[in-house]
């Protein structure tokens, strides 16, 4: 997935899924807490290979995994406006106000409150990325 797509979160606490994200995505997903405060959108497939990967640790290094990605986890779908209504509980975890950026991050969605989002990339410089792209190799 990738992209950036801003919108506006309605009172309700509803947010468009951008068409171009809904293909991949698919009819069901998983919506849950993502690093750096912001909310993880999980294609079916994508979801289960994070649960797969956690379950198969010892409980001992997956515990705070599972707390983590589990217990905020939820299975969302589209309304018939290519909405979904974000809980009150991730709404505060990831700090959203009325603006919010929906991007492509790979495998799966992330949707972050727009003020933080410009934050973060204001924070990345071109060293931090070169010493990840020399991780890759190039």
């Amino acid at each position: 997935m990738k992209g950036e797509y801003r919108h506006t979160l309605d009172a309700k606490g509803r947010v468009s899924v951008p068409s171009k994200l809904r293909d991949e995505l698919g009819d069901r997903f998983t919506v849950t807490k993502g690093l750096d405060h912001c909310l993880a959108i999980y294609p079916e497939s994508e979801w289960k290979v994070l649960e797969d990967k956690i379950r198969a640790l010892p409980m001992s290094k997956s515990r705070d995994l599972q707390r983590f990605f589990f217990s905020a986890a939820f299975d969302a779908e589209l309304d018939s406006q290519g909405r979904i209504l974000l809980p009150a509980n991730l709404r505060a975890f990831a700090g959203l106000g009325k603006e919010v950026v929906v991007i492509g991050a790979a495998n799966h969605a992330e949707i972050w409150d727009a003020a933080r989002w410009d934050g973060y990339n204001e924070e990345i410089d071109d060293a931090r990325i070169e010493s990840a792209m020399e991780e890759l190799g190039f």
